[in-house]
């Protein structure tokens, strides 16, 4: 981001400013030099000729405005030009202009002087004059509804409705570009306001009035002069995406504690196994679990550790491309700490956990501690969803997607079990879409990375421009870039993919043994296909961040595609899913427990310490 630059003379600096006006301008060469004229006639008239100035935010213009404001601020001294390199967007350049300004009422309206100025005295005084904080013009008013194009009016009547709906704001108007604030509401609440384009001034009332601020509306008089800089598409989508993010900061997440989250997570849980019963007897389900071989059950738990230590090895391959050379062992323990976590806490929560232990443990950033995270994650998804599209065209091969058509014309049935046609079509057409959706996002991914450029910023663009997506963007630029280390090494990609296509092929072998176990007797062939395939499928499931450790999303998925596309009563199917997950979670909790007491990590404190460092580099990239 190119640095700001005050540009004014030495002696130019005003020592007795109360009132500091500034003009954010952004390619405004034809009007910028009438507007600061104006402004500065219009301020002579109410206050002493050195008790103003006024700033011209110049946000990265590509036309003659910096040139026109550099002149104008030669000419008179009490005309500053601070300018950027690059666009800082309209609530930043206000912010950075703010900071730097020398008075204790601080102003801004549109250059296109669509308020009318007889109104300037009225804004600023009633900051100067210490009856309120923060001072705002309307045009919504009942005193005074201004006339505006449909084209404009609706779109701004429906975001200032959702603006005090979800903020709970009592303004009508809170695009107004006619706004003044006390310097002490302005330095208390610009570090809490995230945003830096055209949500910011509403964020600034927002979070005034609800740090008790004294906020005052007044009407104004205006009149819409040229185009608006507003795209109507773009960032009206983007200002609401603000919203939501406001909404959740200041509605939501201080209700969100623990408790809450684990709670919540538990009814999500209860409610998923609940719903299985509108289709399963229970006790039929723990009928067969009572049957269950113990010595099967045990191979099995034994089978699936063996998929530990690989992941560690995987980790350690990418962290190696990522420049962090790390043991595989220690990397295990990590791995063990995190997916207890996710055993525990909702949201996935556990994920960050593993960023906060190699953080503590061996000083591994951050950043890179997330990207190599989320490098892991689009294997995972990859390999599973690549599995499960090998056995469809397996399927396709020797003639069994018309066992599949089959069960999605007839459904279901069996004993007290009855799941009606249109539910296994709902299940197969959701688990079709998410694997589409993974693999066609993966490969996007992946060719992206392994070229010249990618086109993320692009892309989003096209939606917004506000700071939220800008966030987005860059968080995904740069785990693109992370991807590309890895996709960009063969040998690298090559042993992490293997690697991966390993581990979840452990879990398949696992899920095998437990259907044995309950005895389960078919053909070896279908068995080994159709595992593979509920087994992907529920792990698909398990990616949509419900319920703690995917309880209940893996077991309905699991169960389903099991009883549809196998000869396996659906109430040993859904004890299969239940026995399978119980070993994983049970192997899980045990190597979790052991790598917590070798590392000394405290699970809860890394949850809460990871959340506050997302925060914090959330807040910070603003």
């Amino acid at each position: 981001m190119g640095r700001p630059t005050d540009r004014r003379t030495a002696n130019s600096v005003q020592t007795g400013v109360e009132v500091s006006v500034v003009l954010p301008a952004y390619n405004e060469e034809r009007t910028i030099e009438n507007t600061v004229r104006v402004t500065v006639e219009t301020l002579e008239s109410f206050l002493p000729a050195d008790a103003f100035e006024v700033i011209v935010a110049e946000d990265g213009c590509d036309d003659r405005t910096p040139e026109i404001a550099t002149r104008m601020a030669a000419e008179d001294d009490r005309i500053r030009h601070y300018h950027s390199d690059e666009r800082l967007g309209r609530g930043g350049a206000l912010e950075r202009a703010f900071a730097a300004a020398d008075g204790e009422t601080l102003v801004y309206f549109d250059t296109d002087l669509a308020t009318d100025m007889g109104h300037l005295e009225e804004l600023v005084e009633r900051i100067r004059s210490g009856e309120y904080d923060v001072a705002t013009g309307s045009r919504w008013m009942p005193e005074r509804v201004a006339d505006r194009p449909v084209k404009r009016g609706f779109p701004s009547q429906v975001y200032n409705g959702l603006v005090r709906f979800f903020l709970r704001s009592d303004l009508r108007d809170h695009q107004c570009g006619f706004k003044a604030f006390s310097r002490a509401a302005f330095e208390t609440l610009r570090d809490d306001v995230e945003d830096n384009h055209w949500f910011w001034d509403t964020e600034m009332l927002v979070r005034a009035q609800r740090a008790g601020f004294r906020v005052a509306e007044f009407p104004v008089d205006w009149e819409p002069k040229g185009d608006t800089k507003v795209d109507l598409v773009r960032d009206v989508l983007g200002m609401g995406s603000q919203i939501l993010r406001t909404w959740w900061q200041l509605s939501v997440r201080p209700r969100i504690d623990r408790r809450v989250t684990i709670a919540a997570g538990l009814l999500l849980t209860v409610a998923a196994v609940a719903l299985m019963t509108l289709y399963i007897d229970p006790s039929e389900v723990l009928s067969v679990l009572e049957e269950a071989n113990p010595a099967l059950v045990a191979a099995a738990a034994g089978i699936y550790v063996l998929s530990w230590p690989l992941r560690g090895m995987r980790y350690r391959d990418i962290l190696n491309e990522l420049g962090y050379r790390e043991s595989a062992s220690f990397l295990t323990g990590a791995i063990f700490i995190s997916q207890t976590g996710n055993l525990v806490f909702p949201a996935r929560a556990g994920d960050a956990v593993r960023a906060y232990v190699v953080k503590a443990r061996r000083g591994i950033p951050y950043p890179s501690g997330f990207a190599s995270l989320a490098v892991e994650r689009v294997f995972d998804l990859l390999t599973i969803a690549g599995l499960a599209g090998v056995v469809l065209v397996v399927l396709a091969a020797t003639g069994g997607l018309a066992d599949i058509a089959s069960v999605l014309a007839t459904g279901v049935s069996g004993g007290s079990v009855d799941v009606s046609a249109d539910d296994v079509r709902t299940v197969a057409y959701v688990a079709t879409g998410v694997g589409i959706v993974a693999i066609a996002g993966v490969v996007a991914i992946a060719l992206s990375a392994r070229a010249d450029k990618n086109f993320v910023r692009a892309f989003v663009g096209r939606f917004s421009s506000d700071s939220y997506v800008e966030y987005v963007a860059d968080v995904i630029e740069q785990f693109v870039s992370d991807l590309q280390a890895v996709a960009g090494n063969r040998t690298a990609f090559g042993l992490v993919g293997i690697s991966s296509l390993a581990i979840w092929t452990i879990d398949v072998v696992t899920a095998i043994v437990v259907l044995y176990a309950l005895g389960v007797a078919i053909d070896p062939v279908v068995l080994v296909g159709v595992a593979f395939f509920a087994v992907s499928v529920g792990n698909l499931a398990k990616v949509l961040p419900l319920s703690p450790g995917g309880v209940g999303l893996y077991e309905i998925a699991f169960t389903v595609f099991m009883a549809a596309l196998a000869p396996v009563a659906p109430a040993t199917a859904l004890a299969a899913a239940v026995l399978d997950h119980a070993v994983k979670n049970a192997v899980t909790l045990v190597g979790g427990v052991v790598s917590m007491l070798s590392l000394n990590v405290s699970l809860t404190t890394a949850v809460e310490e990871s959340a506050e460092v997302r925060d914090r580099e959330f807040a910070e990239s603003e």
